[in-house]
């Protein structure tokens, strides 16, 4: 890997720490304001819902401009929803301006990798990508709860900064200061990405004409045999994924008896999980094995599960880093398949749009389903059993997807083709 390669990485962390630290304090800030508890996971929903509705839009920016300026035009973007929760507007709103940085940043990010390294480093590059994403997870989601504990907001409280005579005055304003600060970091960097030389085509500018576009990619992509393979896996991930952040808070809450600054640290436990089995994916699974890690989609959803009967919080523990493991080990081959399927198929910026609009999509649709569960009062262990075969039979019904295409023709053969 090229030193460029390394500072994408510093300038993703810091971003992905800051938004996961956020999203604790957004949390902490909805309990002072005593908002209903199906309010909860409706701030991932706005936070995703910019990702479907400018899929369109999102990927012709990327491909407009180097994807270094796109990446610091969108952290600028992140830093503008933070000073929104500072000032006191709802955090549904300021956390989904958070989530538009985020839509617009995506497509830039993992676009990049596909200019600056072969097809063969993908695998590895996503490892690394997805391992540091989970690290910044894991850190995200502690310091978030450490700022949001009454111990650290006794100290942040006393900070006072005198070239503007200016007291900190409530918990989750100090929490916030921190976090812009993180953002700040991550823009730094973002400035220092290189410039890869990719240049693509004059992108279209008109909205019809961009839908239309948006429309025929995502189109191609689902009609590939590995397209639709690897995006549908993906698209199932993180949608769970999603879900599995709120169902982890919840279960933590009624089994273990945890509050949110110690529940939080359990959502840094899954992610420290996928950062193993991303590591190990990296290193053990070449490009052209990706499609045999699928089966740890279905042994992930059984294991999910297994959730119901534990109550004590050193079982929790290793159980999560277990579900959190094989889901970065089938997950980080499937996306270096779809970005390099997508490389080759279309540009960068657009095949990244395609999948964060499937991504989350999926992210939308069973955070709903979720806080319609919490809503009418559902029991949890019956939301995480509900929660664990879905995942277990829609991964099944993936599996012979493939099998079938593969009676059909070996698209095996097409991993490692050149862009058309």
């Amino acid at each position: 890997m090229n030193r460029g390669f390394y500072t994408i990485m510093a300038a993703q962390f810091f971003s992905s720490l800051a938004d996961n630290a956020l999203l604790i304090a957004a949390i902490a800030l909805l309990a002072e304001m005593s908002s209903p508890g199906w309010m909860t996971p409706l701030l991932k929903l706005f936070f995703v819902l910019s990702y479907v509705l400018l899929a369109a839009f999102v990927g012709a920016f990327a491909d407009s401009l180097p994807k270094g300026r796109v990446m610091f035009i969108t952290n600028m973007i992140k830093i503008a929803g933070c000073l929104m929760m500072f000032t006191d507007v709802h955090p549904l709103i300021a956390y989904g301006v958070v989530g538009f940085g985020a839509a617009a940043y995506s497509p830039a990010k993992y676009g990049i990798l596909t200019e600056l390294l072969p097809a063969e480093k993908l695998v590895a590059a996503n490892g690394w990508i997805e391992g540091l994403t989970m690290a910044s997870i894991i850190l995200g989601t502690v310091l978030g709860g450490a700022l949001v504990s009454p111990h650290v907001v006794s100290i942040l409280l006393q900070w006072h900064i005198p070239i503007f005579d200016w007291h900190l005055n409530t918990p989750t304003h100090a929490a916030l200061i921190v976090i812009g600060i993180l953002y700040i970091i991550a823009t730094v960097f973002n400035l220092k990405i290189p410039d890869t030389g990719a240049r693509y085509p004059h992108q279209q500018r008109r909205p019809s004409k961009l839908i239309v576009d948006f429309a025929n990619c995502c189109a191609i992509l689902w009609k590939d045999k590995l397209g639709q393979i690897s995006l549908a896996v993906t698209t199932l991930f993180w949608g769970a994924g999603a879900t599995l952040q709120f169902i982890v808070l919840k279960w933590a809450e009624k089994s273990l008896g945890m509050p949110l600054d110690k529940a939080a640290i359990l959502q840094g436990v899954v992610a420290f999980g996928v950062a193993i089995g991303a590591s190990a994916a990296a290193r053990m699974i070449p490009l052209k094995k990706s499609l045999t890690v699928m089966p740890m989609g279905i042994v992930m959803g059984l294991v999910v599960m297994a959730m119901t009967v534990v109550h004590s919080v050193w079982v929790a523990y290793p159980l999560l880093i277990i579900i959190g493991a094989l889901s970065g080990y089938f997950v980080v081959p499937m996306n270096a398949l779809l970005q390099h399927r997508g490389h080759v198929l279309m540009s960068a910026g657009h095949s990244i749009a395609v999948q964060n609009f499937n991504e989350n999509l999926s992210v939308l649709t069973m955070l709903v389903l979720y806080a319609l569960m919490i809503k009418i009062n559902l029991d949890v262990n019956i939301v995480i059993l509900l929660f664990g075969s879905f995942v277990a039979c829609i991964m099944f019904l993936i599996m012979r997807k493939h099998a079938a295409n593969q009676r059909e023709h070996d698209s095996l053969a097409l991993i490692g083709e050149v862009k058309h």
